[in-house]
């Protein structure tokens, strides 16, 4: 298996309040390193993070299926993986392309448990591609870092999970804007993030920065994100840039 994690895809463009089809993001190369590796006329699933937001997910279909053609990724066919349709899960050998979608974390993670997600990845080889909180439950223990009003003083929210075990990284998304973010009273990163990360990494990312892990599991980071260990923040790679397995983990 190939997988691509992204902080954000692209595929959508907001315009007065509702999202209409967009091309996949360019940045770092991204749309072209799905390319190099899309099977044309690819079968694809797109596995929803909320699976009972039904609107939602329709919205969310409806953008990503025209997108990828958009980018020059031929397809054959686009289904959707939420609560109305949880039996394709069992059939994912089938699919080319799985695509993991943003959304909140711990939902998302207790739809994967419920399909059996982990041990069904065990036998596809196709392409994975993930963003945002997709992105974040592919490591094999997942920051489920506090998102929704109450969750960051709540003192029962779980904050790191059982993930995919794609990744080892503990994937932060939309790093630019994090930093200035509050969540019932506190720093989003300062207050909440630096803290939980003693004894532990996380990997940043800002938008149009993702990580490729190849089929023999070597992985690569692409673009501008930042290494988060014990309370300490620092740059690991640039715009444009590239960054090997074994210099992301030292």
């Amino acid at each position: 298996m190939i997988a691509i994690m992204t902080s954000s895809l692209g595929g959508s463009r907001k315009i007065e309040g509702r999202r209409y089809p967009a091309p996949l993001m360019e940045e770092n190369g991204l749309a072209e390193q799905i390319r190099q590796v899309w099977k044309e006329n690819a079968r694809v699933l797109l596995i929803s993070a909320s699976p009972e937001e039904h609107e939602r997910n329709d919205s969310i279909l409806g953008c990503q299926r025209e997108a990828f053609p958009m980018s020059g990724l031929a397809v054959k066919e686009f289904a959707l993986c939420d609560s109305r349709t949880e039996e394709l899960a069992r059939g994912i050998d089938a699919f080319d392309v799985l695509v993991l979608a943003g959304g909140h974390v711990p939902t998302q993670n207790r739809f994967f448990e419920k399909l059996d997600l982990k041990r069904r990845l065990e036998t596809f080889g196709g392409l994975l591609i993930a963003w945002s909180a997709g992105s974040m439950n592919c490591a094999e223990t997942v920051y489920a870092m506090p998102e929704l009003e109450g969750e960051g003083v709540d003192p029962g929210y779980r904050r790191f999970l059982p993930g995919l075990g794609v990744t080892k990284h503990q994937i932060i998304p939309h790093f630019q804007k994090a930093g200035t973010e509050m969540l019932d009273g506190l720093r989003v990163m300062e207050d909440i993030a630096f803290p939980d990360s003693a004894g532990r990494e996380f990997i940043a990312l800002n938008d149009g920065s993702y990580i490729l892990r190849e089929e023999n599991g070597q992985e690569t980071l692409y673009g501008e994100a930042y290494r988060i260990r014990d309370g300490h923040i620092e740059q690991i790679c640039g715009q444009g840039d590239k960054l090997r397995h074994s210099a992301i983990l030292q």
